[in-house]
């Protein structure tokens, strides 16, 4: 990577944050310009300093992570957001995206799918924490937050398709083989053409996608 993506943490819990400032301090290519106890103190400490990415909780005293993300954005629409939330928040994950978070963890990710987040979201691309649930996803399609918006509309073969919903059902690619009597590499290489096409970096993003463009049903999820 050509130079660091300067980094802000935001969390009231002070363990959780130092844990996670230590992690990301280690990383070549991550900058960790500053870290803040509570939404009021994000807003404070970006009035003096530069970051490509915040992380921030969603619940924090005096400024919660919503209200921040919204005043953030109007004084600079170019900052990229990614929320933090526990497994219980999904009304809080909805409003941050609304309110134009790029993407949100959980708070128990592993070190792997926080970079990858990171990554991806300093790179333009929206970010689907991969332990979304079915009950999170189709919120999020009913939400007004919708990334495809003005995108031009994507086509899908049939195949394509029918591996489309066996993907949004969790079956792995050999499970996906042995449905419709194709070896499990070939699954794999429409796995990576249809993750392509809708621009998202694993199965929730599938899943919000197929179901935003009725590719598959709620009930088919539930």
């Amino acid at each position: 990577m050509a130079q660091q993506i300067r980094l802000l943490i935001a969390d009231d819990h002070e363990i959780f944050r130092d844990g996670l400032a230590l992690m990301l301090s280690r990383q070549p290519d991550i900058q960790l310009v500053g870290q803040a106890s509570d939404g009021r103190e994000l807003v404070d400490m970006l009035e003096n300093m530069q970051a490509d990415i915040v992380l921030t909780d969603l619940k924090m005293p005096r400024m919660d992570g919503v209200t921040a993300t919204r005043l953030l954005l109007q004084k600079d629409p170019s900052l990229k957001i990614i929320a933090l939330s526990m497994f219980d928040e999904e009304d809080l994950i909805v409003e941050m995206l609304e309110a134009g978070a790029k993407g949100y963890l959980l708070k128990n990710a592993d070190k792997q799918e926080i970079l990858e987040a990171i990554t991806q979201v300093y790179a333009d691309n929206i970010f689907y924490c991969k332990q979304t649930s079915a009950k999170l996803a189709t919120m999020i399609v009913k939400s007004r937050f919708d990334p495809q918006r003005n995108k031009e509309k994507i086509s899908f073969t049939d195949r394509e398709k029918e591996i489309i919903k066996l993907i949004c059902l969790q079956f792995t690619a050999q499970q996906i083989g042995e449905k419709i009597f194709l070896s499990k590499r070939t699954v794999e290489g429409h796995r990576t053409r249809i993750l392509e096409k809708m621009n998202v970096k694993n199965t929730a993003g599938v899943v919000v996608f197929a179901l935003k463009n009725n590719l598959i049903k709620e009930e088919d999820l539930l």
